[in-house]
């Protein structure tokens, strides 16, 4: 599952190789996106990667190569690149609390809204229709939801591509929590938490990827993690 500008500069990455027969510069690709800086073109290009559509040639200069194209997307100008709409969880989303436990079962149905990066952040699908019967066991107070992991930057703190986490909401995490961030206003991720004087650190746990540092204003917590569900 890719973000819309993920997906916008995949296409447009792809198009200006097969026209020009080589990799768009950062600053063309910030233009093309209506980006703001360079960075951010930076922590797309990661997420493309770590997702296997892209890859660097090693030893050359603006030199990437797209391996895949997302399957079944459209594009943003509505040709037939795949169907590709996402709902991002925004500051304002209010998870459903949880339905009461069924003593039979000795279950609590929970929404389960879509996917949550532990890779570099991703939008959040939220799929109100969706929900997942969660141990009560493992819920404390307050409200709860869950979301389905997608990545493995988490990994060794037992976190894995296709696990389901449980998350209960609040605003507020200790350091060194792991928690679901709102980043910037429209992406979300699972990562660790570090305060680090005024700035905040998102920490993964997978030595392959790096640590990123936000603003005070640009990282919302959205909930901790309070549980995980896991299938074989």
């Amino acid at each position: 599952m890719l973000t819309r500008k993920q997906y916008e500069l995949l296409v447009y990455i792809n198009d200006h190789l097969k026209s020009k027969g080589v990799s768009p510069s950062f600053e063309e690709m910030k233009e093309a996106l209506s980006l703001r800086s360079k960075s951010g073109i930076h922590r797309l290009i990661t997420g493309l990667e770590e997702r296997g559509f892209i890859r660097h040639l090693p030893h050359r200069a603006r030199a990437l190569e797209v391996l895949k194209l997302p399957e079944n997307a459209e594009a943003p100008n509505g040709a037939s690149r795949g169907a590709f709409a996402p709902k991002v969880i925004r500051g304002q989303f209010k998870p459903s609390t949880a339905r009461a436990a069924r003593p039979e079962a000795g279950a609590v149905e929970l929404p389960l809204y879509g996917l949550i990066a532990a890779g570099t952040p991703i939008e959040a699908m939220r799929d109100n229709t969706a929900s997942i019967d969660v141990p009560a066991s493992l819920l404390g107070t307050g409200e709860h939801y869950a979301l389905s992991v997608d990545g493995d930057s988490m990994i060794d703190a037992g976190i894995e591509d296709g696990d389901t986490v449980v998350i209960q909401r609040c605003e507020t995490a200790d350091n060194g929590t792991i928690v679901v961030a709102l980043v910037e206003n429209t992406e979300v991720t699972l990562k660790r938490l570090r305060r680090r004087g005024d700035s905040i650190a998102l920490e993964p746990a997978n030595k392959k990827y790096e640590t990123r540092i936000f603003g005070p204003d640009q990282v919302q917590v959205q909930g901790k993690l309070v549980g995980l569900i896991r299938k074989y």
